[in-house]
């Protein structure tokens, strides 16, 4: 079974009096433990399509399982709880809560989802050394560096253990050699069996996923896998 399905996948939306189509009845299937970088021009549909997959939107047609479950039409907190649960996120802003340590902005899922005090700093404590911010633990956003910002927004994707995760222009905001820093980061996280989505505009980005699908006018235009080296 798909660990993430879209079937017949449509997205409309209103803008005055016109129809926007973002989706057309988009089909794909991700499998565990895929690495999937997500093309196109801007209008394409790929934005959309993330959304939807991780719970952020729902479609106006069509079918989205999570890990066996059909999830399109579940109620907006039923999605919160979905999105708490099942899915990591990491953001081209980061997207870091600033009145927050380090360890504190990766305790952030794990406080929704009802973990202990002790047991969330524990794991969290943990997740920051993994991903080189043993030193950093007690350091508000403000002090790091981009590159820095994103390894505690990697972090906190990770905490709970997430069925997918999502990655939306994760080095977009980051110079070369921090951005493969942050790739070799998601790179090692795919080789423990992680499942990645990132979406990217740039194909030596996507070039290091195992797979891309592209998209043009709200349709995959063409999905090629190859073996990762």
């Amino acid at each position: 079974m798909p660990i993430a399905e879209v079937r017949d996948l449509v997205k409309t939306y209103q803008m005055g009096p016109v129809q926007v189509q973002a989706l057309r009845g988009v089909h794909v299937a991700i499998e565990e433990g895929d690495y999937v970088a997500i093309m196109g021009p801007s209008g394409s549909g790929k934005s959309t399509f993330l959304n939807i997959v991780g719970c952020l939107d729902t479609p106006t047609a069509g079918a989205y399982f999570l890990g066996g479950e059909d999830v399109a039409r579940l109620s907006d907190s039923e999605l919160s709880a979905i999105r708490c649960r099942r899915l990591g996120f990491i953001f081209q802003s980061y997207n870091l809560i600033q009145q927050l340590s380090v360890v504190e902005n990766i305790e952030v899922p794990l406080y929704y989802q009802g973990w202990s005090a002790r047991e969330s700093r524990q794991r969290s404590t943990a997740i920051a050394e993994l991903v080189g911010l043993r030193e950093r633990l007690h350091h508000r956003p403000a002090e790091l560096s981009g590159g820095q910002q994103q390894r505690v927004a990697i972090a906190r994707a990770m905490a709970n253990d997430p069925l997918v995760i999502l990655a939306d222009e994760p080095t977009g905001n980051l110079d070369s050699a921090t951005g493969r820093e942050i790739l070799a980061l998601l790179d090692d996280l795919n080789r423990q069996g992680k499942t990645i989505i990132m979406v990217t505009h740039d194909n030596a980005v996507a070039e290091r996923a195992s797979r891309i699908v592209r998209f043009r006018d709200g349709q995959i235009v063409d999905d090629t896998r190859w073996e990762r080296q």
